[in-house]
């Protein structure tokens, strides 16, 4: 298993029904070694092309989300907002498991 700890906090200070390790750790698995950069391993809200990859590799892709483009993007600012605080710093670990957690799929995501 991946190593979550190191973003446990960060998620918990965000996350609306607590703290899910094994997600967590699928997350940081799935985004591996994009982990190491420190451009890679934020999420830039003002930034359209990094929002819409976001959409379609995170929300698309991997949690295989049929809703609609403005449906997506809503949700996508949601979370910009929601960390807002974070400034331009908002790690893409807890910015996927937030979404995770929006759409409902963090117990499917642990599994």
């Amino acid at each position: 298993m991946a190593d979550a700890s190191a973003y446990a906090e960060n998620i918990k200070k965000y996350a609306n029904g607590g703290y899910n390790q094994a997600a967590a750790e699928k997350i940081v698995g799935h985004l591996g070694i994009a982990l190491r950069n420190k451009d890679s391993s934020i999420v830039a809200c003002s930034d359209s092309g990094e929002l819409d990859r976001v959409r379609e590799k995170w929300c698309r892709g991997k949690l295989g989300l049929a809703e609609k483009q403005g449906e997506l993007d809503a949700a996508i600012k949601t979370v910009c907002d929601r960390m807002n605080a974070e400034g331009g710093q908002k790690s893409r670990v807890t910015f996927y498991y937030l979404l995770a957690e929006h759409f409902g799929k963090l117990t499917e995501l642990a599994s």
